[in-house]
């Protein structure tokens, strides 16, 4: 019996664009996260609550993208992966949590890093769980719902990445009450 081939060919396109920004997106928050260390503005619990979290959902993303690229795929085979995926993405997204809470005494999350940080990953790896567990009878909308996921991951990973270089260079305690990271004032141009 012959199974009809799973339409991920129209994806292809999509799906590198997705995986290319994640890549790229992953190695520039290495970067930022290098140059900060050398800044030591880094603390651990910071790194495993908030910059953690980013480099998996670029990660995520950029996995996704790569899954879906493999020729020759199967229903079943999509459908494990997807749901395994899912899973380990909620079970990950807990664990963030926790990890986030841990952090009160250095830093008091607001609803804004809940969202981002919580909240929407986990409804992406749960959106990424449930496409898995509908793949067998419902490929189209599971492959809709994993290009969706893909796409959201991607942004909450920009958004992090750029809340946490903003929050290392603005917001980070000490970063506006040292003299040496005052602007210099200018002189006005000569008349």
């Amino acid at each position: 019996m012959e199974h009809a081939p799973l339409p991920l060919e129209a994806w292809s396109n999509f799906y590198v664009i997705i995986g290319s920004s994640a890549g790229g997106l992953t190695g520039l928050t290495f970067v930022v996260i290098a140059l900060v260390a050398d800044a030591h503005a880094v603390r651990m619990t910071g790194l495993r609550a908030f910059v953690t979290p980013t480099i998996v959902h670029f990660g995520s993303a950029l996995a996704l993208s790569a899954l879906l690229n493999i020729p020759g795929q199967s229903l079943l085979g999509i459908s494990i992966c997807l749901s395994a995926f899912g899973l380990g993405g909620v079970l990950y997204t807990v664990g963030t949590a926790l990890h986030m809470k841990r952090t009160a005494a250095e830093y008091k999350a607001v609803a804004a890093d809940w969202i981002w940080n919580v909240l929407l990953p986990l409804i992406c790896y749960a959106s990424l769980l449930t496409a898995g567990l509908w793949a067998p009878s419902r490929i189209g909308l599971a492959l809709d719902m994993t290009a969706g996921v893909s796409l959201l991951l991607l942004f909450i990973g920009i958004h992090n990445a750029w809340d946490i270089a903003v929050w290392f260079t603005a917001e980070r305690p000490g970063a506006q009450h040292d003299p040496s990271k005052a602007p210099v004032p200018r002189e006005p141009p000569a008349e």
